[in-house]
């Protein structure tokens, strides 16, 4: 056995059974590996942030990790937006990067760079494989490394004379250690804190936004007068009709200083500290009053649904129903506005769909607006790095078959990674890519006016990529992937219900 094929079979022990790849030279050994040793679903990506951003998607829906195939250093470069993405959604991945044979490496060949130092910044555990015969160990701990609590990037470098050479051994799964308890000091905190009467801001995130985890949450809100909140940049939030909402942290700086005025108390639950998404000249990055108290009930890597259970016992909070809503079933007419979409999504998104949002300035009204659609889960982009919603859509989907996934996109992100569309057709996925073709960067004009700067037609020009448009349509047909155009809510209605209704992927261009 060489090292590939130890590597393949240890993450098939280890429960990995998926991979995203986009192979070269140096992993010759590992795509040679998969016809020798069945159980690998090999998902082929033409480009590396497609890659990365489907591992992404993949991890959020299916709760363990898949495996990752990058060629050498600037293979990496090319995925490492989506892999900071994964970070911040605290998504389990299993990076894989090929590299030089280890005698090669000191010739300075083309390829050389330093992977290790490129890995770090998005990784939790990074490691170069130095022998075939410690490959599957190391695989074992790579796995291991992304599953423990929260969830990470596991980056394991893999020399190319490191997969061919024989000697190869099998490990088995290293047994995950369980996420600690929080004290009970910080339990007696919070509650101390909740009964103050002074107004309190629980910010939540991660597991603490789960279906049963957030039930809890809202036990908590009910008995004390808390208000809840999420992360902006949560990975996965279960919600709609039947299920109990949380709002998320404003975008806007001024928008989140104006919901957070006030404030005495912030209770942080696997969460970080607010902060603003960018600074601006004059203005607070922190965007709760500087005078609050702000109290960490549970950290990201602590166990933050029994956290939420202890405080509610704590509190004698009593079990609360769900609220009644009673929203429209008219589907809206005429114009595309984001009110309008918000409403269509809230009609004819189908049961247990996949909401993956990149609908960047279009789409701030899509979650607020959504909430008494059909149970779904939201899966929005984490990290700001854009470029993610097409490859989270494709992992998505190949994590949850028989589940529809609706991706959101805005066009100048999904520009980015395009090339998604070409995977969701090889692999026959089901999603419905609804693309808001404004044909600019329009959140880049806000930020304009945000940083004060005095823009003119040359700097205006950089943010106008309508000269020429887009066509999305023909961009999808080149892919593989059938698409339509829509210019107004009916057409949209219309081709949305029939995308949702047939098998396979189609591509919606909704010119905004």
């Amino acid at each position: 056995m060489n090292g590939a094929e130890s590597l393949v079979k240890t993450l098939l022990a280890c429960g990995v059974d998926t991979c995203f790849a986009n192979p070269g030279t140096s992993e010759m050994q590992f795509v040679a590996a998969l016809d020798q040793i069945p159980g690998m679903h090999c998902v082929l990506g033409l480009f590396e942030g497609v890659v990365t951003g489907a591992a992404d998607g993949y991890g959020r829906m299916a709760g363990k990790p898949a495996a990752t195939l990058l060629h050498c250093g600037p293979g990496l470069a090319n995925g490492l937006a989506n892999l900071h993405n994964a970070r911040r959604a605290q998504t389990p991945v299993v990076n894989i990067v090929g590299d030089q044979a280890t005698h090669h490496r000191p010739l300075d060949a083309p390829l050389t760079t330093d992977t290790e130092g490129w890995a770090r910044p998005v990784s939790t555990w990074v490691r170069t494989a130095t022998k075939a015969g410690l490959v599957g160990a190391d695989a074992a701990r790579a796995v291991a490394a992304a599953c423990a609590a929260p969830g990470g990037v596991a980056s394991l470098i893999l020399p190319s004379d490191v997969c061919w050479e024989s000697g190869g051994n099998v490990a088995m799964p290293i047994a995950n250690t369980p996420a600690p308890k929080v004290s009970p000091h910080a339990i007696q905190q919070a509650a101390r804190m909740l009964r103050s009467q002074r107004p309190t801001l629980i910010v939540l995130t991660g597991a603490a936004v789960g279906e049963a985890a957030l039930a809890t949450a809202h036990r908590i809100s009910a008995a004390t007068g808390g208000r809840l909140v999420m992360e902006r940049t949560n990975g996965r939030v279960a919600r709609g009709r039947g299920r109990f909402g949380v709002d998320r942290m404003p975008y806007s700086g001024d928008q989140a200083r104006s919901e957070m005025a006030g404030i005495c108390n912030l209770i942080l639950v696997g969460a970080s500290t607010p902060v603003t998404f960018f600074a601006y000249p004059g203005q607070s990055p922190r965007p709760y009053p500087m005078d609050a108290d702000v109290h960490t009930l549970a950290r990201p890597e602590q166990d933050l649904s029994d956290a939420l259970e202890r405080l509610a016992d704590e509190l004698d909070a009593p079990a609360v129903s769900v609220p009644y809503s009673n929203s429209s079933h008219e589907l809206p007419r005429g114009a595309v506005t984001p009110a309008a979409v918000a409403q269509m999504l809230t009609v004819l998104l189908p049961e247990q769909a996949i909401v993956v949002d990149e609908s960047v300035s279009f789409g701030r009204a899509f979650y607020p607006a959504t909430e008494n659609a059909a149970p779904h889960d939201w899966l929005p982009l984490t990290g700001g790095a854009i470029g993610g919603g097409l490859p989270l859509a494709t992992g998505a989907a190949v994590a949850a078959p028989g589940r529809r996934v609706v991706a959101l996109q805005a066009d100048g992100s999904g520009m980015y990674t395009l090339q998604s569309l070409w995977t969701m057709a090889r692999e026959k996925l089901d999603v419905t890519v609804v693309v808001l073709a404004n044909r600019k960067y329009a959140i880049l004009l806000g930020e304009l006016a945000g940083v004060g700067a005095n823009a003119g037609k040359t700097a205006l020009d950089m943010l106008d990529i309508g000269n020429p448009n887009l066509n999305w349509v023909q961009l999808a047909h080149g892919m593989g992937v059938e698409a339509s155009r829509a210019e107004d809510m009916e057409r949209l209605a219309e081709l949305f219900r029939m995308a949702n209704a047939r098998p396979g992927p189609f591509l919606i261009e909704l010119l905004i």
